[in-house]
């Protein structure tokens, strides 16, 4: 959508189109990321904010832009210089930065998200340059109002994602580092979602770290010292949430990588009262319940016919088994401990039975510890006993799903879905080579990070048959849910909202049309699912009356033009200079920038 375009809906405040208050001149407006257009300002912009004699004479456009940057790009050796480099990217220019990663989003998906982003952050003290997000920490409670107070009025903050980084990207305790993961994921948002990206506020809560290596790195940059837990730990958490809302009463609040003994307790606390979301216990369900529903399209098969083992029993393995449990009582109108009978998760000791120690989360799914009373509840004894038609993989432990496990799934159903979902990619339980290898091409596989199309001998009398692998990544369906919420100004996510997210991720999946497609959408259609996913998220909200914006569309046509709308683009928008003594904090360049504000 042009910038100079005017819509029906050009009015709405989160409206992408039209010119931008600037209150910058200067050398101060090029070292704003969120206004520099570096050597795209036009003659006319170059003189009104007295930016001749500062930038080369050659006027280039975003394009050249872009192509400039991805030659640098292009000539760095390894991926976290890559990493480096293009957050050094996003402090200078934004837009430049976003077109860039939206113009090469298959190149650079893993480069700014899983798995390089991992390694980021495990070497964030060694890294760091600058500065990046709000840094709350368990000793100074006193002080968290303030310090996110420096973030905006009330009305600037429409994202909140926030982190403790015990559980990381399946690389565990990470302490100060996970507000990385905080600002990837935004990033994220902001690509596949259109979320405005000076509107939304990465936060990381320092409690300290269990980590050895950064307990004993004079460079690390958290509190060096044993993780808080137990009621401080509560108090640090309820201070935060409870901050956050009375400054920015209208944001969503995204939890991320909370360790399993605490994702799930803090989401059941404040969901019931507040627009929450925990991608790890519901955004990893919801994409791994849209490919489980293409698998089974594909295998003539629907959720009453699931039959599903969870290998790795932390937060994400549960939160899939929340997902589909929900989904499997809806689909069968029976009770959610009904429901449970069909999954089974496994630990590192095996299958959690009702002798096992489990947390409140993990309870519901456990089994009779007398019906497997002299039974091995290893992964293979447990495959080789229920013979599942889904084998979900949360458990980091690389190569997990071994050939003999593979086929002995595979002996007892037609076309086996099969998710390795651990991240980074060294993690995985398997490679979907080996995975069609060892089924003779029947398995439906979806990863947790991006592989390559796999060819085999596996078409009609032993042709060449390629088959593309779905990356069940959360970015299908995370960035959407909040947009959806966004917009809709909703008062709560719910059971229904989520429900709507996955049936708007599974109507776009490919596989729906060939069965060698993958059973997710791709990167290159992100933008789109994710306008899919927020109509049926704000739908949703509405009915339930939850939604709190006013006039928004009814008709499916029009309520998708609004959402396009106000889904913020990587375009030079035209510059309109103000006045400071009457600019906003945006027009100053002051969002997302700590300590500009004076309350």
């Amino acid at each position: 959508m042009s910038s100079q375009k005017a819509t029906k809906y050009s009015h709405l405040p989160l409206s992408t189109t039209g010119p931008i208050d600037c209150a910058v001149i200067g050398t101060a407006l090029l070292n704003t990321a969120y206004f520099n257009k570096g050597t795209a300002f036009p003659p006319d912009e170059r003189r009104q904010f007295e930016l001749t004699g500062l930038l080369p004479q050659s006027v280039h456009t975003l394009e050249q832009q872009v192509k400039r940057a991805w030659e640098q790009y292009s000539a760095m050796t390894d991926d976290l210089s890559r990493n480096t480099w293009m957050a050094s990217m996003k402090e200078q220019n934004e837009v430049l930065y976003f077109k860039l990663l939206i113009d090469h989003l298959d190149e650079l998906f893993s480069i700014v998200y899983t798995p390089t982003e991992g390694d980021a952050i495990q070497n964030y003290s060694r890294i760091f340059r600058r500065p990046e997000g709000c840094f709350l920490n368990i000793r100074d409670l006193d002080r968290v109002e303030h310090d996110l107070a420096q973030w905006g009025h009330p009305e600037d903050i429409d994202y909140i994602l926030v982190t403790d980084a015990e559980s990381i990207l399946g690389i565990g305790d990470q302490g100060v580092g996970g507000i990385l993961i905080c600002v990837a994921k935004l990033v994220l948002t902001t690509v596949c979602a259109g979320i405005h990206p000076s509107r939304t506020l990465p936060v990381v809560l320092d409690c300290g770290t269990d980590n050895e290596s950064h307990l004993r790195d004079d460079l690390y940059l958290g509190l060096r010292e044993r993780r808080v837990r137990g009621p401080r730990y509560d108090e640090f958490v309820d201070t935060f949430v409870q901050a956050a809302r009375r400054l920015y009463p209208r944001a969503y609040i995204h939890f991320e990588d909370f360790g399993v003994a605490n994702a799930r307790r803090i989401l059941d606390r404040y969901r019931p009262d507040i627009p929450c979301f925990n991608d790890d216990v519901q955004g990893t369900g919801c994409a791994v319940l849209a490919a489980i529903k293409s698998g089974l399209h594909v295998s003539s098969q629907k959720l009453s016919d699931l039959r599903m083992v969870i290998f790795g029993a932390g937060s994400a393995g549960v939160g899939i088994a929340d997902q589909v449990r929900a989904a499997i009582a809806t689909e069968r109108g029976i009770d959610k401990e009904e429901a449970a009978k069909q999954i089974f998760l496994i630990d590192k000791h095996g299958l959690l039975t009702s002798e096992s120690e489990v947390s409140s989360s993990q309870k519901p799914f456990v089994k009779d510890a007398e019906s497997w009373k002299g039974k091995d509840t290893s992964l293979l004894s447990v495959v080789q006993e229920v013979r599942p038609n889904v084998l979900v993989g949360t458990s980091t432990v690389p190569k997990a799903f071994t050939k003999e496990i593979v086929e002995a799934m595979a002996s007892g159903v037609g076309r086996p879905i099969i998710l390795p979902l651990s991240n980074p990619t060294r993690l995985h339980e398997a490679i979907p080579e080996d995975l069609l290898n060892w089924t003779k091409g029947k398995a439906l596989v979806a990863t947790g990070s991006p592989f390559p199309p796999v060819k085999g001998p596996w078409g009609k009398h032993g042709a060449q048959t390629e088959v593309k692998i779905a990356e069940c990544n959360n970015s299908v369906v995370f960035p959407g849910i909040g947009l959806g919420s966004v917009l809709s100004r909703a008062r709560l996510v719910t059971d229904k909202m989520l429900v709507a997210a996955i049936q708007g991720v599974a109507q776009m999946s490919p596989a729906l049309e060939d069965e060698t497609a993958p059973l997710l959408p791709g990167v290159d259609s992100v933008r789109e699912v994710s306008v899919r996913v927020a109509r049926r998220v704000i739908q949703a909200a509405m009915a339930e009356g939850l939604a709190t914006e006013v006039d928004i569309p009814t008709a499916d046509a029009d309520l998708d033009e609004w959402i396009r709308e106000q889904m913020w683009e990587p375009e030079y928008r035209p510059l309109r200079l103000v006045g400071a003594e009457s600019a906003s904090r945006a027009a100053k360049g002051e969002l997302k920038i700590a300590g500009s504000m004076k309350r």
